[in-house]
């Protein structure tokens, strides 16, 4: 038995309370789903390579795609001496509910009529805006709203959220003439352009690219917005979004195996701290760093990173588009480390 352990790459995650089982992809069911890891404890895909623990009712069992080993042979798919479950599903069968992509696709447009986009283009110039556009697949409404779209980590598009923006501050329009934020399935489904008994899902903003930047450490911030303009002056990390100070939630398991800085808007510290030590398996450090430095103003107005930088550059009348400051070296510097 131990020689036959030595030819798996991967073994079952063993039981380290509930938040070290995950949702089922093929029953749905929550906290059933046993992912598979490697010696490291890194998990091969949480969403896909794993078992359920309801053998008889569900089956699902999927071990990681055949690999060469270090003598040059091959992994099986199941250890020869477990028996496969009498009832298997396939790969991707759980019932998400996903928007159509003929519809996403229409409103992927680099246009300055977003005033999002065009705060960005600002900034950072519309070579660099462009880039964030795409990166990010950041969408425009006929009226000329910011669609921040989620896309997990299997490049489903689960919805997108409807922001509207002022081009000059970037902040969003809160003066009452349009609702602060509002969500592409609930335009869809008034519209009767979803079927009947579509199930919104969520997951991070920015999710999607986990598997493009592989070795990059994770930040996690609050807002969208937070995300892409960090990325463009932080691009040593890979900046993902909650969409908000209450969603951290079961969503950052994704997460598990990566190296995570978490910074909550003013005000969420102690809160995402609290959350955070929910789930021991990841590595999660919440940075208090804003708590501590935040001058007067921003604190009155619970502002983020992001605010934080616009604001330095503004106040020393740089171009964003000339690099990162000083200033902005040691607030990356401390944002990072000081938690560590």
């Amino acid at each position: 038995m131990e020689m036959m352990e030595k030819n798996y790459r991967y073994h079952l995650l063993k039981y380290k309370g509930r938040n070290s089982r995950y949702r089922c992809p093929g029953c749905g069911r929550a906290r059933c789903f046993t992912p598979y890891v490697d010696a490291d404890g890194v998990p091969a895909d949480v969403e896909r390579y794993g078992r359920c623990d309801h053998v008889r009712s569900c089956g699902y069992n999927l071990y990681p795609p055949y690999q060469p080993n270090r003598k040059g042979g091959k992994v099986y798919a199941l250890p020869k001496f477990r028996k496969r479950p009498e009832k298997r599903r396939k790969e991707l069968s759980p019932k998400l509910d996903t928007l159509p992509l003929e519809i996403v696709g229409k409103t992927l447009l680099f246009t300055p009529k977003n005033g999002f986009i065009a705060f960005l283009s600002g900034l950072f110039g519309e070579e660099t805006a462009k880039a964030l556009v795409e990166k990010y697949r950041i969408g425009t409404t006929r009226d000329g709203f910011t669609v921040f779209y989620q896309y997990d980590i299997m490049d489903r598009c689960r919805t997108g959220k409807i922001i509207p923006y002022d081009p000059h501050t970037g902040h969003r329009i809160k003066d009452g003439s349009v609702p602060e934020a509002m969500w592409v399935h609930s335009r869809l489904k008034a519209m009767h352009q979803l079927p009947d008994g579509w199930t919104l899902s969520q997951c991070l903003f920015g999710e999607d690219l986990l598997p493009l930047y592989p070795d990059l450490p994770v930040a996690l911030v609050e807002a969208e917005k937070t995300a892409v303009i960090c990325s463009a002056v932080f691009p040593e990390f890979l900046w993902l979004a909650t969409g908000g100070l209450s969603q951290f939630n079961d969503r950052v398991n994704v997460l598990l195996g990566r190296k995570v800085i978490a910074i909550p808007d003013l005000g969420g510290y102690e809160l995402w701290r609290k959350k955070a030590q929910e789930y021991p398996l990841l590595d999660i450090t919440v940075s208090d760093y804003l708590e501590k430095n935040a001058t007067p103003e921003l604190r009155e107005m619970g502002a983020d990173l992001a605010d934080w930088v616009v604001e330095e550059r503004m106040a020393e009348g740089i171009g964003i588009q000339s690099g990162i400051c000083c200033d902005e070296k040691r607030i990356l510097f401390h944002v990072f480390t000081e938690n560590q």
